[in-house]
């Protein structure tokens, strides 16, 4: 029998957390928190992991999600598998996220405010419906909680595995021209993690524009970046309409995002508009080879499984300079020189159910199980996984 000093009833379960025993209780009606041990006939009893599923529950709650998707998220199989500290640290960043996009919200209404002062009159229809857009950005969290989960369940792959100790981020940074004044534009932008992780390595003289056509990553790549950091600007923008007038930029960088514009030509286009004469661009992609083995293990175990996403065979290490010799000369391909040896299957898995193909979907239940052991079998014969990285990127001047 198991030792009842580990377990909680419900009472002392609401006692310790402050929830009520009629909250709890609903919790388990719905499928939401069941108490997970029987220790006797006669009681339930909440496990430390019951706490922990609390914990996660409360801070989901907190930031806007109604309980049904709460109860979607954490039935999904790989979120549960996350350690807590790695749990917590998901958790903070979506919390930041949601205090960012707050900040920028009240700035908008004080904004509004200021101009209603200046004017001593109502703000104008363009005024108000502008507002009301800012406003109507919050983000669908449900959907940026399983964003930044499987966000991080990539980067804990990469960081704890791979052999290349500069990492991806300072070793892009360094080849970048290194000169002051210069007008940078960064298309696709993301989080802004390229500028956060080489804040201190950037000239004060430098003007950067990040662009990106989701606000929520905006609002991201304004966390990462301290908001006050007058060499920066922020801009909803599209790679294929660069919202720009000709010859503005002496550096333009496109950061493994052109694959995923449905108008790659148009797009490069719109770059060489916008760039100096003696501009460069910097295109970053992969190649056919990046992460193959992930692939080769998982069909290995179900031929059906997909796990890479066929997007990035759009504009990659083969394709990628017969699409920029039309509009720019000096191509050269600079490669990342980089693998991963991977020995523990956790991090693996839930880099593998983390991708918007169909792996999360087949790898549940005791499919899950039996893929596990088959991971585990692999590592107990070979002692670890090898994984190729193959990413780097295109370095091109604009052609005369």
């Amino acid at each position: 029998m198991a030792d009842k000093s580990n377990y909680l009833t419900t009472g002392q379960m609401a006692k310790r957390t402050g929830l009520t025993v009629r909250t709890l209780r609903y919790y388990d009606q719905i499928g939401l928190l069941s108490p997970s041990q029987n220790v006797d006939p006669s009681k339930r009893m909440y496990s430390k992991q019951d706490m922990i599923r609390l914990q996660k529950i409360q801070t989901l709650k907190y930031i806007g999600l109604s309980l049904q998707e709460i109860t979607k998220l954490l039935n999904d199989s790989s979120l549960l598998e996350q350690d807590l500290r790695s749990s917590l640290a998901l958790q903070k960043e979506i919390m930041l996220q949601k205090t960012a996009h707050m900040k920028y919200v009240v700035r908008a209404i004080s904004e509004a405010m200021d101009l209603l002062d200046e004017q001593k009159a109502d703000v104008d229809w363009g005024g108000l419906a502008d507002l009301i857009q800012i406003v109507h950005t919050e983000k669908d969290w449900a959907e940026q909680y399983l964003t930044a989960y499987r966000l991080q369940a990539r980067i804990e792959l990469y960081d704890k595995f791979s052999v290349n100790t500069i990492g991806w981020h300072h070793w892009f940074f360094e080849h970048l021209r290194n000169q002051p004044d210069l007008k940078i534009l960064e298309l696709g932008c993301g989080n802004g993690t390229l500028w956060a992780r080489n804040i201190n390595r950037i000239p004060e003289s430098w003007n950067i524009t990040l662009t990106d056509l989701s606000a929520g990553m905006l609002d991201e790549a304004r966390k990462h970046i301290d908001e006050s950091d007058n060499r920066f600007k922020y801009l909803i923008a599209d790679a294929q309409s660069i919202p720009f007038h000709n010859e503005q930029f002496d550096i333009v960088i496109a950061n493994h995002m052109l694959y995923h514009v449905s108008d790659i030509p148009k797009a490069l286009s719109e770059i060489y508009r916008v760039m100096k004469s003696d501009a460069v661009l910097y295109a970053s992609t992969m190649s056919k080879s990046h992460l193959r083995e992930i692939e080769h293990i998982a069909n290995a175990f179900d031929p059906h499984i997909q796990v890479l996403d066929p997007v990035m065979e759009r504009f990659e290490f083969d394709n990628g300079t017969d699409m920029l010799e039309g509009l720019f000369s000096e191509i050269k391909l600079i490669r990342y020189e980089d693998e991963m040896i991977v020995d523990q299957i956790q991090p693996l898995l839930n880099y593998i159910t983390s991708t918007p193909m169909n792996a999360r979907s087949i790898l549940t239940g005791v499919k899950l199980e039996k893929f596990k052991s088959f991971l585990q079998a692999i590592l107990d014969r070979d002692g670890s996984i090898h994984i190729s990285k193959d990413t780097g990127f295109f370095q091109v001047n604009k052609k005369a």
